[in-house]
């Protein structure tokens, strides 16, 4: 590379950081727009729209169908944020929250309300038979045509005249097609039934077709299709033809997606909710990232030099670069969806170390600074792709198949892997090329690798295969005390278990800061459980949700409410809540992770070609998530949906961890002779890596620990697991998953070629 060259790439890399920096400061135009502050937040960062529904009808609805019902709106709400949740209040009551908008009206005619949908077979269009019609104002201002039931729903379904309800319909989805002859798009909405709903809509679509009638579809006693039968449907699926636009079409398959809950529900109320965190909480948040990487890079050059530079400027890139592609791909950024992009800064730092390690290992053999680079990359290559593909496995599998909760998470450490791999493999390599071509030179500049005396750690297997046990056999012991003294295996907070939400109306507006230095210090001293704080915006309402609370304690509330602060008793309500994280999420996010593990395993399989490194890793894995669960069990720390969080960063962190050492285990055995002893190789690859290992984990344990130490109680139990999990997995790769793949490689060892 000329000197030129170099200097041109520099300054191009450093015009791209200052580029996009200010993009993520002062935004595209005068607005701010995809500024930092433009990108979307959950609920926890920055609140949302609240939407509450109760079941018509004077029967309380099942568990059951409350359940379906819950389960079907989860889905639904998900076309407005991968971070929507959807609960049970009460016995009859369900209520939705979407983070990132505050728009509730357009919220409410998107969703749409949930009501009875049915079909019935007509005479004709116009309705002669069950219903009339008459003009209406459509709002967008245009005239159209109301269509209204003349007999009630009991009538006809006492008659006969409803074959298909709701219920009957599986899934409903807008979309378009070309007609082949005439190249024209038509816009349809394809329909399929329920198992149940097919047979049912073969006998309603038999009778329309062989009397010439249309299908009447028909939403809370107003008609919004009557599509002529062209056929009979036997399989469960059919199109509606003749939509005008792809609005309109998405529009009619999202009313009849609504119309199939099994309850018929009724808008209670919907607000604008403030954040779960303060103000305070996110500008804590940000200063700490902040520093953590101000001291990880500060870190990084006075370790290793020169390149240090390099990886400061492309760690300056990363955070640059993430920060506006957050904002390209419209991803809603909640406390979760920070802690994918803490792993994945880690993982940025871990690439770099693994690079200049090689560096200064081919620079101690004698090699020129020149070619040190070139084949520091090369040989780093391999152990930077493997770390990061299983860990974009997981990623992508959380994505496809884990709950609203989970997915956040997941498309944040996703970008963050796809961009970490970039800055560290393309914009290190050709600043530290470009540092070479200016003149910079000197061997001293990169430093040289010292030969270090072998680690002996398979001779220490069996005093870490027993502390490992004793540690985890701890965590259970633990979890059945808590079991016996409060009632639960672990500290379960509201998103687990439920508890009563306390709307207070205020006589005066309250920030959600000042009411949680004021008045949560009274609701932890009556309920003796944790307190989250929600405003509404636009009033004095704030709401505190805490543990599930008897009469006594809603009635000693009520008594300090009035007192302290003059609230009038009528303006207090009390309603219990459901678990936000239910059941079917829990089930969700397991199955999620048994497949990304099976996954990771046949990854490892294919580029190892040995299972024995997928199950020790997978092993080692595992044995961290236990032990981070015996300190949850130990330490009483709040089991909230931060755990999740928590959970998978650390399995995403572990198996990167470990799949370096597995690498240059693989590298030594390439070129290892008969003399070699299995044991030599496997404890030198351990020392080899040994400076990757605990500076990777030094840099990412110092990010989450300056983010415990500045951050609020809720961070703060993200973060503590989080720094056990990050030394447990450093621990557990070098101590646990090299030994443990030696003694299942000498219990079964690989056949011999004949």
């Amino acid at each position: 590379m000329k000197r030129s060259k170099a200097i041109v790439i520099l300054l191009c890399v450093l015009m791209l950081i200052a580029g996009v920096t200010y993009i993520d400061f002062f935004g595209t135009d005068a607005t701010g727009k995809n500024s930092a502050s433009d990108i979307s937040l959950g609920l926890d960062l920055a609140g949302g729209v609240s939407i509450t529904y109760q079941v018509v009808g004077d029967e309380e609805p099942s568990a059951t169908d409350m359940s379906d019902t819950i389960s079907k709106l989860q889905k639904r709400v998900l076309n407005y944020s991968t971070e929507a949740i959807v609960y049970q209040e009460g016995t009859d009551r369900i209520n939705i929250e979407i983070p990132g908008v505050s728009d509730a009206n357009y919220i409410l005619q998107e969703l749409g309300k949930p009501g009875a949908l049915y079909f019935i077979n007509e005479t004709s269009p116009e309705g002669e038979q069950n219903y009339t019609f008459s003009q209406a104002v459509n709002p967008d201002g245009t005239v159209g045509i109301k269509y209204t039931m003349l007999r009630s729903i009991d009538d006809l379904l006492a008659d006969g005249s409803i074959l298909v309800q709701g219920t009957d319909v599986a899934d409903a989805r807008g979309g378009s097609v070309r007609d082949q002859q005439m190249g024209n798009v038509e816009y349809i909405v394809d329909l399929t039934m329920t198992d149940e709903g097919k047979d049912k809509f073969a006998e309603a679509t038999r009778r329309a077709y062989n009397k010439g009638e249309t299908l009447g579809i028909y939403y809370d006693d107003n008609l919004i299709s009557a599509p002529n039968v062209k056929a009979i449907l036997t399989d469960g699926k059919a199109q509606i033809s003749g939509q005008s636009s792809y609005e309109e079409a998405e529009n009619l398959a999202s009313t009849i997606r609504i119309g199939g809950l099994k309850l018929q529900l009724e808008e209670l109320h919907s607000k604008v909710v403030g954040a779960q965190l303060g103000v305070d909480a996110i500008e804590t948040s940000l200063k700490a990232g902040a520093i953590g990487l101000v001291i990880v890079i500060v870190f990084m050059i006075v370790v290793y030099f020169l390149p240090g530079v390099a990886s400061a400027i492309a760690l300056l890139a990363y955070t640059a670069l993430v920060v506006l592609l957050l904002n390209g791909f419209g991803m809603t950024l909640t406390l979760s969806g920070i802690a994918g992009i803490i792993l994945s800064i880690g993982m940025a730092v871990d690439a770099n170390v693994i690079i200049f390690a090689r560096i200064r290992e081919e620079l101690a053999v004698g090699k020129t600074v020149r070619n040190a680079i070139k084949i520091g990359f090369d040989k780093a290559f391999s152990a930077i792709l493997d770390g990061n593909i299983t860990t974009l496995i997981a990623a992508v599998v959380l994505l496809v198949l884990g709950p609203g909760s989970v997915k956040g998470f997941a498309q944040t450490l996703a970008l963050g892997i796809a961009l970490s791999m970039f800055t560290s493999l393309v914009v290190t390599r050709y600043i530290l090329y470009a540092f070479y071509a200016i003149g910079l030179k000197s061997e001293k500049l990169y430093g040289i690798g010292r030969q270090r005396k072998a680690l002996n750690i398979l001779s220490k297997k069996g005093i870490f295969f027993g502390l490992s046990a004793a540690l985890i056999l701890a965590g259970f012991v633990m979890m059945g005390v808590n079991k016996a003294n409060i009632g639960d295996t672990l500290n379960y907070s509201l998103e687990f278990k439920g508890g009563t939400a306390t709307t207070v109306t205020f006589n005066t507006a309250m920030t959600l800061d000042e009411a949680t230095a004021q008045v949560v210090p009274y609701f932890e001293e009556i309920t003796g459980s944790a307190v989250q704080v929600q405003n509404v915006q636009g009033s004095n309402e704030i709401i505190f949700k805490t543990s599930t609370l008897d009469v006594e304690k809603r009635e000693a509330l009520n008594q300090m409410l009035m007192e302290k602060f003059q609230v009038e008793e009528s303006k207090i309500l009390s309603e219990t809540i459901s678990p936000t994280i239910s059941d079917e999420m829990k089930t969700d996010t397991i199955l999620a992770v048994a497949v990304a593990i099976v996954c990771m395993l046949i990854y490892i399989k294919i580029r190892f070609k040995d299972i024995r490194f997928g199950v020790s890793s997978i092993i080692a894995l595992l044995h961290d998530v236990l032990v981070v669960l015996a300190f949850y069990a130990a330490a009483r720390i709040s089991v909230s949906n931060t755990f999740v969080a928590c959970m998978l960063t650390i399995v995403g962190y572990s198996i990167n961890a470990t799949i370096v050492i597995f690498d240059r285990i693989r590298e030594n055995m390439d070129v290892m002779t008969s003399r070699d002893d299995l044991k030599d190789v496997i404890n030198d690859s351990i020392t080899q890596t040994m400076s990757r290992s605990v500076f990777t984990s030094l840099t990412t344990f110092v990010m989450v620990a300056v983010l415990y130490i500045l951050g609020v109680t809720s961070i703060r139990d993200f973060a503590l697991p989080l720094m056990v999990g990050i030394v447990c997995g450093t621990y557990s790769s070098i101590c646990l998953a090299a030994s443990m793949w030696y003694v299942l490689r000498t219990k079964f060892a690989p056949k011999k070629k004949a």
